[in-house]
C-alpha cells in the first residue's frame, strides 16, 4: 500500500454543543483556520473530519470524527494531521501523548495552529518536546481547577450553603444562598428513617411512599430516590 506523503492531510474539527452557542469557536471558523494554516506551510488538504457537539471528555478513539482520524494516519493515507487547539483532539496528556506517540512511529505529524499562542509542528525534534511539556501544563492547569473547584464545594458545603441541586428536607433561605431545612419534607425524611429501622426494606419503603401518595419532588418515588435520601441523612 502506497504511503501518502508528509504534506497530504486530515483537517480535525471539534466543537460542543455548549461552545458553539457562547464561545464562538465555530466549525466554519475552526476550519478557516486550518486551510489558512495548512496553505502557509504547503500542506494538502486530502481529508476534512468534523466531530459536531462531542464533549472533550471523550478520548479521540471513542468518537465518530475521531476514530476516522486514526484510521486515516494507522492506514497511512496521511502524513499529517492538523487541528486549531490540542483540546480539540485530546481529553489528556496521557490520550495526547499515546496516540501522537504511535503517529511519530507511522511517519504522521501532529500540527496544532495555537498551542500556547504559537503553532506546533511534531515532525521536528523541537516540536515533539514542545508539545509533551504542554501537553503537561494543560493536564497540571485541568487538575489544579478540579481541585479549587472541589475544595469550594466541600467548604460551602460545610457552611450549609447551596451546592448544586437542592437536597430533599430543604430549600433555599432568604439570603439566596445557604439552606435552610423544609419542615413537611424534614416530617417525610423522619417517616422513611423510621421505616428502614424497623425493618422494611428500600423497596417496600418506596411502594409505602407511592400507596400513601407522599409527596415527593417527582412524579412519585422511586428506590433509588429514597437510598439517597437516607444515605443524605446519615
Amino acid at each position: 500500500m502506497k504511503r501518502a506523503e508528509a504534506t497530504q492531510a486530515v483537517l480535525y474539527c471539534r466543537v460542543s454543543t455548549e461552545e458553539q452557542a457562547t464561545e464562538g469557536v465555530s466549525l466554519e471558523a475552526q476550519e478557516a483556520a486550518l486551510r489558512a494554516y495548512c496553505a502557509m506551510r504547503g500542506l494538502e488538504v486530502v481529508e476534512l473530519v468534523i466531530d459536531a457537539g462531542v464533549s472533550a471528555g471523550k478520548p479521540l478513539a471513542a468518537r465518530a470524527g475521531g476514530t476516522e482520524v486514526l484510521a486515516l494516519a494507522g492506514k497511512g493515507k496521511v502524513g499529517a494531521v492538523v487541528a486549531w487547539k490540542l483540546d480539540r483532539l485530546f481529553r489528556d496528556a496521557c490520550d495526547c501523548l499515546d496516540v501522537t506517540a504511535g503517529w511519530d512511529k507511522r511517519g504522521v505529524a501532529l500540527h496544532l495552529v495555537d498551542l500556547g499562542g504559537q503553532a506546533v509542528d511534531t515532525s521536528t525534534a523541537m516540536g515533539r518536546f514542545f508539545l509533551t511539556v504542554m501537553a503537561g501544563c494543560a493536564e497540571l492547569e485541568r487538575n489544579q481547577i478540579r481541585e479549587r473547584t472541589s475544595a469550594g464545594m466541600a467548604h460551602k458545603k460545610a457552611k450549609g450553603e447551596r451546592v448544586g441541586t437542592v437536597p430533599f428536607g430543604y430549600r433555599v433561605a432568604t439570603d439566596g444562598v445557604a439552606l435552610e431545612e423544609q419542615p413537611d419534607e424534614q416530617v417525610v425524611i423522619s417517616r422513611v428513617k423510621a421505616l428502614r429501622v424497623g425493618g422494611m426494606t428500600l423497596q417496600a419503603i418506596t411502594d409505602q411512599l407511592n400507596t400513601d401518595g407522599t409527596p415527593s419532588r417527582g412524579k412519585r418515588w422511586h428506590l433509588t430516590s429514597v437510598a439517597r435520601l437516607l444515605k443524605r441523612a446519615a
